[in-house]
């Protein structure tokens, strides 16, 4: 049989009974886990505090009849950010687990065992191939014993991750509002600023602080500026020139190339408050060197670059390469950068024969050791790449969107579907009563009803009780269905995207294959001998795994 996974619903629904029976004597380990240490007291199921998961645990065990032997809790870690490796207390009950110190693995809400789309399903199903069940005290269990639902498995996951990255936006989007409106949004001052109270409160009471001239450092801000602009000194001469002068950085060490540079760049000089793509107008108050130098600056930059490009022959190197940007060392994890050499001798044409290479950049730059190559040859590993991505394009093609849709519409779907039914009709009968008990009415003033009017006024007043709540139900059901209908929907316009991508590939230029794989792929790790490890920005893998297909 294909394995896939599926769930079974919990007791909220209906009593236990009609379930299954207790498992008496169940050993079960329960996980607990918020995102940040300042979460307490809060009712969304999504958001409850520890105390409150634990709660919830411990009287879902009970029901069950099973006995808790071991509680670990994580405070303060991203499920969306910390990798399963990096948890701790997650490694310390996998430990556990292979012991075979516990049968039963239970939370609150299944993403408090993670929210990343792309390594917490096989977290799940890690411990279910190890002989532990997994439950969840609100959403039931996770099994793998059927073939279709495994994507249920995924759906999941996928939608803890994109409320995660829905976190993120709101908090991005708020700082790029305070950046738009001239305020400083935090971290370190840029040199030539300092910080001062500025007289605003945030909702914690907390003062805030903005940015003010330091005109000590804005002195040699200027003086930077003045040495490009004026002598054309590029961001190593100035560097050199300040460490000569036994001038120190607000550290107290030399000035490195790199400094200057960003320096040189940064449009803070003018006035400008940033945060990631958000800009403010220029302040005046924080404007340190004049818009004109500024331009001045940029334009030197810019031409400078050009003319060393073509002193190397690497003009646009970074854009006839795939994977520029997005390729690691797999032994030392350092980016690889692209570089361009000479190859020999020239052709009978005279052109020359350029050597285009990722290298690493722990040896190249770092002279430090690294277990893997120097370099690695950029069409080799490019080819590696690219005969993956047809590869997945095929596979992806193989799974029709029905089955994608099919994943969506699920047993528990057509319970929703089935419970809004029922509450339409118990509201349709429950509002004819209430019509028909109105009526009465009038008999019963006129003496010709079976009913006083004090009886007739309680069973109006309780059918319309009925009414409220059944119209409640019925609302939220809806919601649900909609939801569900959302993802689903969501789930589709992706694989859509997908299938979109594997049309215009084969006949895409440099540039368009460049921005295809950078949705499909978020990084490459290189080791020694061409071997490629590919980690996947959009969960591809699981699509693949949900037809029983490697990857």
């Amino acid at each position: 049989m294909n394995e896939t996974s599926s769930y079974i619903a919990p007791s909220h629904s209906m009593p236990l009974s009609t379930k299954s029976e207790p498992e008496i004597g169940r050993r079960v380990c329960c996980l607990y886990r918020v995102s940040t240490e300042k979460q307490v007291d809060r009712t969304a199921l999504g958001e409850a505090d520890i105390p409150m998961q634990r709660i919830e645990c411990r009287q879902f065990a009970e029901r069950m009849g099973w006995t808790i032997v071991r509680e670990e809790q994580e405070e303060g870690v991203s499920g969306h950010k910390v990798r399963a490796a990096n948890r701790d207390k997650l490694q310390t009950v996998k430990e556990a687990a292979l012991r075979k110190e516990f049968d039963i693995l239970l939370v609150f809400l299944f993403d408090r065992i993670g929210r990343i789309s792309d390594e917490t399903p096989f977290v799940v199903e890690w411990f279910v191939r190890n002989g532990i069940r997994v439950w969840s005290a609100h959403e039931g269990e996770q099994r793998f014993d059927s073939h279709v639902d495994r994507l249920v498995n995924f759906i999941r996951f996928w939608q803890a991750d994109g409320e995660s990255e829905k976190t993120s936006i709101r908090t991005s989007t708020r700082l790029g509002q305070i950046a738009a409106e001239g305020h400083f949004t935090g971290g370190l001052a840029p040199y030539g600023y300092k910080l001062e109270h500025c007289g605003r409160i945030n909702k914690k009471g907390h003062e805030l602080y903005d940015l003010a001239i330091d005109e000590d450092e804005a002195a040699l801000v200027r003086y930077i500026f003045g040495k490009c602009v004026n002598e054309g000194r590029g961001a190593q001469s100035i560097a050199n020139l300040l460490n000569s002068m036994k001038l120190k950085n607000r550290a107290g060490r030399n000035w490195h190339p790199a400094t200057i540079q960003g320096m040189l760049k940064n449009e803070q000089y003018i006035g400008v408050v940033r945060s990631g793509d958000s800009r403010s107008e220029p302040i005046d108050k924080l404007q340190i060197i004049s818009p004109e130098l500024f331009s001045e600056a940029q334009q030197l930059i810019k031409s400078r670059k050009r003319t060393s490009d073509r002193e190397r022959g690497t003009l646009n190197i970074r854009e006839q390469h795939l994977l520029a940007g997005m390729v690691y060392c797999g032994h030392c994890g350092a980016k690889l950068c692209l570089t361009s050499s000479r190859n020999g001798r020239p052709r009978k044409d005279g052109s020359e024969i350029r050597r285009t290479r990722y290298a690493c950049q722990t040896k190249t730059r770092k002279h430090e050791p690294c277990g893997g190559q120097t370099g690695y040859t950029a069409h080799i590993v490019d080819e590696i790449v690219e005969e993956t991505v047809y590869e997945i394009f095929r596979k992806v093609r193989a799974f029709s969107r029905e089955d994608m849709v099919a994943a969506g519409q699920n047993a528990k779907f057509a319970e929703y579907r089935a419970t809004e039914h029922r509450i339409r009709r118990e509201l349709s009968a429950a509002e004819d009563e209430l019509s028909k008990l109105k009526a009465e009415v009038v008999r019963a003033i006129d003496g010709r009803s079976a009913f006083t009017p004090e009886l007739l006024g309680s069973l109006i007043s309780d059918t319309e009780q009925r009414c409220s709540e059944l119209r409640d139900e019925y609302a939220e059901i809806q919601r649900r269905i909609q939801e569900r209908e959302t993802e689903t929907a969501e789930l589709a316009r992706k694989y859509d995207r997908i299938i979109e991508w594997s049309d215009i590939y084969r006949t895409a230029n440099i540039a368009e294959k460049r921005a295809i794989v950078s949705q499909l792929i978020s990084r490459v790790d290189v080791f020694y001998g061409y071997r490629l490890k590919i980690t996947f920005a959009i969960s591809v893998e699981q699509f693949l795994l949900g037809l029983d297909i490697a990857v």
